[in-house]
C-alpha cells in the first residue's frame, strides 16, 4: 500500500511539475502583439518573424500614420522607431532586443515603454553588423526619455 501511495504521491507531483512549467510558459507564448509599420517597410516584417520566433503572436497593420500612432503612445518624435508595437500595457517602439522586451514583462515598471530609435544596423530584424551598443530608451508621457537598458 506504501508503494502504491508513493508512485500516486509522484505522479501528483510530476503532474503538477508539468502544469507549473506550462503555466510559466504560458504568457510568452500566449503574448500577442499589434505591430503598426509603414506599408513598404520589410525590416518591420522581419522584425515581427522575430517576435513570432521568440514566442509571440503578432498582428501586422500596415499605416500612413505611424508618427501620430508614435506621438499618441508618448513617444517623443526624436526618439521614434522604425516601427510601434504594442504588448500588454506596453509600447515597444523600434528593433528592441528580445531580452529588453521580457525585462519589460518581468519587472513591470511603471512607464509606458520603451523605444530604440532609429533604425541601427545589426538589430532584430535589420541587416548589418552591429555598429555600437543599442540604448533603448524609457517611454514616458510627458517625461524626457531616459535609458532603459544598454544591449
Amino acid at each position: 500500500m506504501n508503494k502504491i501511495l508513493g508512485f500516486a504521491s509522484l505522479g501528483t507531483a510530476g503532474a503538477v511539475a508539468v502544469l507549473a512549467m506550462s503555466l510559466n510558459a504560458a504568457p510568452a507564448a500566449a503574448q500577442e502583439v499589434t505591430l503598426y509599420k509603414n506599408p513598404q517597410c520589410g525590416c518591420c516584417e522581419s522584425y515581427a518573424d522575430y517576435l513570432r520566433e521568440n514566442g509571440f503572436t503578432v498582428e501586422v497593420k500596415p499605416t500612413h500614420d505611424l508618427a501620430q500612432i508614435s506621438r499618441d503612445a508618448g513617444i517623443q518624435d526624436d526618439f521614434q522607431g522604425c516601427h510601434t508595437a504594442f504588448l500588454d500595457d506596453y509600447v515597444v517602439s523600434g528593433h528592441v532586443p528580445i531580452d529588453v522586451v521580457n525585462r519589460l514583462l518581468e519587472e513591470r515598471p511603471e512607464i509606458a515603454g520603451v523605444t530604440l530609435p532609429g533604425m541601427p544596423l545589426g538589430s532584430p530584424g535589420m541587416g548589418g553588423a552591429k555598429q555600437e551598443p543599442f540604448k533603448i530608451y524609457t517611454v514616458e508621457e510627458g517625461v524626457s526619455p531616459t535609458v532603459y537598458a544598454v544591449e
